[in-house]
């Protein structure tokens, strides 16, 4: 895949995170907030993320910011922007590319409708690191066909990807 600038495949450290919009029904900032400990134990992790910018489920931020843009002035320098591209929509065969190429796939939500892009990556054969919220549990069993995180816990979520990282075979049964 060559759509950020350099060229990632499959058995590289690349991190994935999909979502419609990037909002906190999907976890979005847990998953921005685990980025540093991610980033700063694996200096070879790339991570791609898909999503708009406006909001599908939940409220708006009132000063009309983006929550994307309210993580990235959060987090500041604490990660490294070089290695974390920010795909926006994609058309499915993109999004396909993604999923090819993802060592670590991380889907989280609130308990509500769980996503079609969650299944897409169990089909695709992501190693998927999902919240331990209702929908989620209904479909990955933890350390079964995926494994399972609290999505407010970014400490936790980074630790998991980061052990995807350092050793993909240990999982690959899981994908």
């Amino acid at each position: 895949m060559t759509d950020v600038g350099v060229e990632l495949k499959a058995g590289d450290e690349v991190v994935t995170y999909v979502a419609r919009n990037l909002e906190p029904y999907r976890g979005f900032p847990s998953f921005m907030r685990s980025l540093p400990a991610t980033l700063g134990r694996r200096p070879n992790a790339r991570v791609l993320i898909v999503g708009g910018n406006e909001v599908s489920y939940g409220r708006r931020l009132p000063d009309g910011r983006s929550y994307r843009e309210q993580m990235l002035a959060e987090l500041g320098d604490s990660i490294d922007l070089s290695r974390v591209h920010f795909l926006g929509r994609v058309p499915c065969p993109v999004f396909l590319k993604v999923l090819q190429v993802s060592r670590a796939h991380v889907y989280l939500t609130y308990p509500f409708v769980l996503s079609w892009s969650m299944l897409e990556a169990m089909a695709a054969e992501c190693l998927v690191i999902g919240s331990r919220t209702a929908p989620v549990e209904e479909v990955i069993r933890d350390g079964d066909n995926g494994l399972l995180v609290d999505s407010f816990d970014p400490q936790a979520i980074a630790d998991r990807v980061v052990a995807a990282l350092a050793d993909g075979g240990a999982f690959a049964p899981l994908r």
